[in-house]
């Protein structure tokens, strides 16, 4: 199974998610290939009613403990409540380090 699929499966476990989509966005990066390291995770649900958005990415980084530990090199969060998903969330920057810098 793949990290990004390990990832969904465990917010869905513990946010109960409205919606959740998780990229591996490893190829964007200076990586070798096939890596599984840069993540983004769009993330809506009850449980952020009333959070702050630092609360709500340190609960997030809490599940997923073990994975921010070891493989995981970076992970761009976008957590909303419902009340607050229009649908869309930001783009994640173009990668700016290594050979990928134009």
């Amino acid at each position: 199974m793949s990290l990004a699929k390990q990832i969904e499966e465990k917010l869905t476990a513990n946010f109960h998610p409205q919606f959740i989509e998780v990229q591996c966005e490893s190829h964007l990066h200076n990586v070798p290939a096939g890596s599984e390291m840069h993540f983004r995770v769009v993330l809506v649900s009850e449980v952020f009613d009333s959070v702050r958005k630092v609360q709500r990415h340190q609960r997030v980084y809490a599940a997923l403990a073990n994975e921010m530990a070891g493989p995981i090199h970076a992970l761009a969060l976008h957590t909303y409540a419902p009340d607050e998903w229009d649908g869309d969330a930001p783009k994640s920057p173009e990668c700016q380090g290594g050979s990928k810098k134009g």
